[in-house]
């Protein structure tokens, strides 16, 4: 296992952890960022936080994980490699996720969905009820990171190797907006306002 220290030791060597003002793709602004697509420059580096990661579910029987696109391509890929089991990810098509490129669930499947960080859970949940929708078993979420603080409703359970406090803001209450401290949008989705 690894330790706390050790994964943040990791991230800040990594560049994972960034700081500024940036907007989440959860439509939130924070003076932190986690961009884990960073760590995935390194694989051994990468590869030993998802055997960590994958560890407690060694034991459920996983076929099949999934992830969002396009932050948990490489994850789902690294867990799937790790559990034994068939990899695959979700796309946004017209607002909703879906499976494309071939990939299918099977009726009672035991699946896990991946993704790099939770914040507020939404694509995560989405995936979520996606597996559902196919008729699939969702077994649980795997995160890198949960700076939800164990708040987010993801309609299964959440184990991530690390739990981060980092502040987050509706735009409107946002002090950095307030000093005028220009937004950045590291992450892959696109908001208007």
């Amino acid at each position: 296992m690894l330790s706390r220290d050790e994964i943040l030791e990791l991230f800040q060597r990594t560049g994972v952890l960034m700081k500024g003002h940036f907007l989440l793709s959860s439509g939130l602004h924070s003076p932190f960022y986690l961009q884990c697509a960073r760590i995935q420059q390194y694989p051994q580096d990468f590869s030993r936080l998802c055997a960590a990661l994958a560890r407690p579910f060694r034991d459920s029987s996983i076929e099949v994980v999934v992830g969002p696109a396009i932050g948990a391509i490489i994850l789902s890929y690294e867990m799937a490699r790790q559990l034994e089991a068939r990899c695959m990810f979700a796309e946004r098509e017209e607002g909703k996720m879906v499976l494309r490129r071939g990939f299918f669930l099977k009726p009672g499947e035991r699946v896990l969905v991946v993704e790099d960080v939770v914040t507020t859970g939404g694509s995560a949940r989405e995936v979520v009820e996606l597996v559902k929708r196919e008729g699939a078993l969702p077994i649980g979420v795997a995160a890198l990171v949960d700076r939800s603080e164990g708040k987010a409703s993801l309609g299964t359970s959440l184990k991530s190797l690390i739990q981060l406090s980092l502040p987050a803001y509706h735009p409107q209450d946002c002090p950095l907006c307030r000093q005028g401290v220009p937004l950045v949008k590291p992450g892959s989705k696109v908001f208007t306002y």
